[in-house]
């Protein structure tokens, strides 16, 4: 299988933290419920009018199941998409609710949705956010509600369980994560909104674009641990990078019955782990095969999100069946990606992609 690659970091837009958190104190009787909560709201990108969010919801409190996240936005600032959770807004009242997989929050559960955005003037981070209607400061102490029954060993996310087969002619999403890499819901979640990025941009270029299934990013525990990936099926003079996405897709094809390539999904691989210095990207049609650094920079932890949209861009370009351009020539398929969202695809690559191997994907 021939590999197209991608190297580098180019750093395009600013990100901005906030971190909120916690609790309203209205009594303190010996039945009250505790309640708090901390919201870290991070601008990933920005660009002339627009902008991405990644919001990280953390209860502090009593478990919960369903929550209501609102905030207000200055004059000018609104919502155009959103995932992981439904957002709605009236004038400058924001409000997320959650979504069906991600409503039950135990104490210290942590969850996160992300939206798109439009700005003019500015793009403050809000001020304040209130979870159930609980003021979150950071910290978490007594409400006059009822106490609601506590489970006996609340904990964070854990590792969810593999869905069944997803539908065909889909984007097929993984992310492995080695035996000694702890569960992140950072990563499912983050490399969930690249792909809904990529899924917006391909149907702004082409009219039409890919479907994603309902669970996005199916999680995969791996067999073995990072050394494993990383130093196994070496060439002890070549590059361990193609070991590691190499491994990991053998372990894929195995577990899941996949092919190469395979005629119902376009499959994406991310897996965290990579040899130091010898991060990078690689596809061909069918397959796009990532190395940690990609999954750290989903995760929102390498850097601002733009690099990492124009690099997904550029490597499902190449799933569907498009070559790199021979110069920089303003398309993602050079390195104008690193210049995302200000790459656009040529007449002739949209052309292509529509009549390429996975062009009855699109719709």
């Amino acid at each position: 299988m021939r590999l197209q690659r991608y190297r580098g970091l180019v750093l395009v837009a600013a990100t901005v933290g906030l971190v909120a958190g916690g609790a309203v104190v209205a009594g303190t009787s010996a039945g009250a419920a505790v309640a708090g909560c901390r919201v870290t709201y991070t601008i990933s990108s920005q660009w002339q009018g627009g902008f991405g969010a990644d919001v990280a919801v953390t209860n502090l409190g009593d478990p919960i199941n369903g929550w209501t996240l609102t905030w207000s936005f200055s004059p000018g600032q609104s919502v155009t998409q959103a995932w992981n959770a439904t957002v709605t807004q009236t004038g400058t009242s924001v409000s997320a609710v959650n979504a069906g997989y991600n409503g039950a929050l135990g104490t210290g559960a942590s969850t996160s949705f992300g939206f798109n955005g439009a700005w003019s003037g500015s793009n403050p981070v809000p001020a304040t956010f209130r979870l159930n209607n609980v003021l979150c400061t950071g910290t978490a102490g007594p409400t006059t509600s009822a106490s609601p029954t506590r489970s006996a060993s609340p904990s964070a996310s854990s590792t969810p369980g593999n869905p069944g087969t997803p539908g065909t002619k889909t984007v097929r999403v993984f992310w492995l994560k080695p035996t000694d890499v702890a569960f992140d819901q950072r990563y499912p979640d983050g490399i969930a909104n690249v792909m809904r990025e990529a899924q917006r941009y391909y149907r702004q270029e082409l009219g039409k674009t890919f479907a994603l299934n309902a669970t996005v990013v199916e999680t995969v525990n791996g067999e073995h641990d990072t050394n494993w990936y990383i130093n196994t099926n070496c060439d002890p003079n070549g590059d361990r990078y193609w070991c590691v996405v190499f491994n990991m897709q053998a372990e894929l094809r195995r577990r899941f019955s996949l092919a190469n390539p395979d005629n119902r999904w376009l499959i994406v691989g991310e897996i965290s782990a990579e040899d130091v210095g010898k991060s990078g990207g690689g596809a061909s049609p069918g397959w796009v095969l990532l190395s940690g650094h990609d999954a750290d920079g989903g995760a929102g932890r390498n850097g601002p999100m733009n690099r990492w949209y124009g690099g997904m861009v550029h490597e499902l370009g190449h799933g569907f069946g498009l070559p790199d351009s021979s110069s920089t020539d303003g398309t993602p398929m050079s390195a104008s990606f690193y210049n995302y969202p200000n790459t656009h695809f040529s007449q002739a690559q949209k052309n292509a992609i529509l009549a390429g191997p996975y062009g009855s994907f699109l719709s």
